[in-house]
């Protein structure tokens, strides 16, 4: 009788534990969800943030619209040119100097600004985000590896 016992609650502490991974999943899936909703737009991270620098072309940053400085960095592809921004590079800080901004929100203000200069850049999707970490992570070595070598950054 205690055995019979013992596997019905056994059997009852299973079906709970799945349903409860279920629902911790659905709402995590809820949250992702509703977060990339609420997340900012491009232009509304280019207003409160990009702008300080390419509304002016402060230390020489391509202002927004300017189709001829924009031309070779948008060349170098949508993965490439978020990535190399988002870690930084020459005056600009990672992140544009925003460290509570996603991956998201700074890759679509990088294509916001790339349409702005006559580019087709769409808002990155789950796709390109991969794209952009993949070209993150070898920028990040490629600048580890001229710290160590002593050539600079």
């Amino acid at each position: 009788m205690q055995a019979r016992a013992m596997r019905r609650r056994t059997r009852v502490a299973r079906r709970t534990s799945a349903a409860t991974a279920l629902v911790l999943a659905l709402v995590g899936c809820a949250t992702d969800e509703r977060a990339a909703q609420t997340s900012l737009s491009g232009e509304q991270v280019y207003r409160e943030t990009c702008s300080a620098c390419h509304a002016t072309g402060v230390a020489n940053a391509p202002r927004l619209g300017d189709r001829k400085a924009w031309a070779p960095l948008v060349e170098e592809g949508q993965a490439v040119l978020t990535a190399h921004a988002w870690v930084g590079v020459r005056a600009m800080p990672p992140g544009g100097g925003r460290p509570d901004l996603s991956l998201l929100e700074f890759g679509r203000a990088a294509a916001y600004m790339a349409r702005a200069a006559g580019e087709r850049w769409e808002d990155p999707d789950a796709e390109m985000l991969e794209r952009i970490r993949e070209e993150e992570e070898k920028r990040v070595e490629e600048l580890r590896a001229k710290k160590e070598s002593g050539t600079g950054s």
